[in-house]
């Protein structure tokens, strides 16, 4: 990270490929070397969330929480492959700070081509999924494509999802979750990272900024614990980050909100 630094001082545009665990050593140095002085380093992070048969020396539970405090950083998480690739073009041509593109252990599921389609990446916005009227599913990074097969999952059951895929932790998409605010109610974040200090808390720190009261919120995250070894799909089940868990969770909430609204009517 330090060598990284001296080669964006001179010029250079450099790409550090890192574990998110192993990142960890380099806090100091991701600080002071390159945030405080403003560098252009693109950290791609490997083995953001969940590391699997890793075990738990390797889980990045806890980039987020520790990254996006730190001024003169962007933080983003792609949901798929072709994302990834469409944010670190971003992150080197568009950004002169230092960039935190996190993703997860995972192998590459399908080729992708130099024409891949994804949405435009704008500093700071979100991609809509798929639009509902009930509830607000926001989720980052690999989370995003499990809640959009979650919220296929609560149609079943009556209940319109919208699912957001926020793209960006730092800087958020303010102005987009003030205006779902005023039509949707209830709002669920997804995040693979610990639950304290992350994403969630990233959006229930703009909910208080601006003032916004009348929100029923759920985080749906890593647990306040180290996390055991398991294959990361069992992990995912476990802690009820698969598209079932999520589903469950929000039709949980949903129910318990909506029962506890009409009970304060009566």
């Amino acid at each position: 990270v330090g060598f990284a630094a001296g080669l964006a001082k001179s010029g250079l545009v450099p790409v550090v490929a890192i574990y998110s665990t192993f990142l960890q050593r380099s806090y100091d140095q991701l600080i002071h070397d390159v945030a405080l002085q403003n560098l252009h380093v693109v950290f791609c992070v490997d083995r953001a969330g969940l590391a699997g048969e890793d075990g738990p020396t390797h889980h990045g539970a806890f980039d987020i929480a520790y990254t996006r405090h730190i001024p003169n950083l962007v933080c983003m998480a792609p949901k798929d492959q072709e994302e990834l690739m469409a944010m670190l073009e971003f992150g080197i041509e568009k950004i002169k700070g230092a960039v935190f593109i996190r993703y997860p252990r995972g192998e590459v599921k399908s080729v992708v081509s130099n024409q891949y389609s994804v949405a435009k990446i704008e500093l700071g916005k979100s991609e809509v999924l798929r639009v509902g009227k009930d509830v607000a599913i926001l989720a980052i990074g690999c989370t995003a494509l499990p809640s959009l097969e979650a919220a296929h999952i609560l149609s079943k059951d009556g209940i319109s999802a919208e699912v957001v895929n926020m793209r960006f932790i730092k800087p958020l998409d303010d102005e987009f979750i003030s205006k779902l605010c005023q039509r949707i109610k209830y709002i669920i974040t997804v995040e693979d990272g610990c639950i304290k200090g992350g994403f969630g808390s990233a959006v229930l720190e703009l909910l208080n900024r601006l003032g916004i009261e009348d929100i029923r919120i759920k985080t749906l995250a890593l647990p306040d614990k180290f996390i055991p070894h398991a294959k990361r799909e069992q992990l995912l089940s476990d802690y009820g980050l698969d598209a079932k868990g999520i589903a469950s969770s929000v039709k949980e909430f949903y129910t318990q909100m909506r029962e506890a609204k009409w009970q304060n009517l009566k």
